[in-house]
């Protein structure tokens, strides 16, 4: 039953994964055989200035929106998973935006963070604030990604949801019988029989977000003003396929693969420390 799944996987994902590695140690431009230069290329984007502005700018992404998401998630969930009048149109309204295509998500956000004629700085004027430059200002420009990215929270909403209507009932009233309110009861009880899932979302989140920024950085920024929303998948597509330099891409690629691993080692001893190694 799982033999197409695993040929599919390892044929789509395994094979070429693997081939970039081997990329990542060559010279190669697609017109010509790759030849074989070892480190230099890391050597070489170690030594440009603009991939380091690129893992800055990744690194402030993730670091913002991926907690940003994985609270929001949790937020909404407990605040929409008692069943009442209406709950389902809220809970769609909650996953809408996860649908919605990334090409037409961006343009939406770009509209919205028009410095100008933008709906966001139109409402933020009717209350005398002033309307930052949002895209337009290298100083703003990177905070739109993480707003946007805080409204595509549908599938880890959809997780929590499952993984509260799971939680056992009698916990709860054990805890009601000790005395427990309502913020007892959330941090001695819910929140720790969530630690598992909301770790599996802060992963995910992680892995999902190293490549999430690519689409809206291309469609609204190109990566300007003077390199601020320039992240990493971003540079990886220029590397590779706008100065066809296969081997500086892959081993951009391979940078931002080990960049994952590192963040999620991070949050591995973070649970660690506090005992939720078990569960997780």
């Amino acid at each position: 039953m799982l033999l197409p799944y695993l040929v599919g996987s390892l044929l789509l994902v395994g094979l070429p994964a693997l081939l970039s590695a081997v990329l990542a140690f060559t010279s190669y431009d697609a017109l010509s055989p790759p030849v074989f230069v070892g480190f230099t290329n890391f050597r070489l984007l170690a030594a440009d200035p603009i991939v380091g502005t690129a893992l800055l700018n990744t690194l402030f992404f993730i670091v913002l929106a991926v907690p940003l998401r994985v609270l929001g998630a949790l937020g909404l969930a407990l605040l929409l998973s008692r069943p009442r009048r209406g709950i389902g149109g809220y809970r769609a309204a909650v996953y809408l935006p996860t649908v919605i295509p990334d090409m037409a998500f961006a343009l939406i956000w770009l509209w919205i963070f028009n410095p100008l004629f933008g709906p966001l700085n139109m409402v933020l004027g009717l209350f005398g604030l002033p309307g930052p430059g949002w895209l337009a200002d290298a100083d703003t420009a990177r905070f739109p990604f993480v707003i946007m990215a805080a409204f595509q929270i549908g599938e880890g909403f959809v997780i929590l949801l499952a993984a509260l209507r799971g939680l056992s009932g009698e916990v709860f009233e054990a805890g009601a019988i000790d005395g427990a309110g309502r913020w007892a009861a959330f941090r001695y009880l819910t929140l720790p029989l969530l630690v598992p899932w909301l770790v599996l979302l802060t992963v995910r989140d992680v892995i999902v977000g190293l490549g999430w920024t690519f689409t809206p950085s291309y469609v609204m920024t190109g990566g300007d003003p003077y390199y601020a929303t320039t992240f990493l998948p971003l540079l990886v597509y220029e590397e590779a396929f706008d100065r066809f330099r296969f081997g500086m891409g892959s081993a951009l690629m391979l940078v931002m693969f080990l960049l994952s691993v590192a963040l999620i080692g991070a949050i591995y001893l973070f649970f660690r420390r506090r005992g939720y190694v078990a569960d997780v």
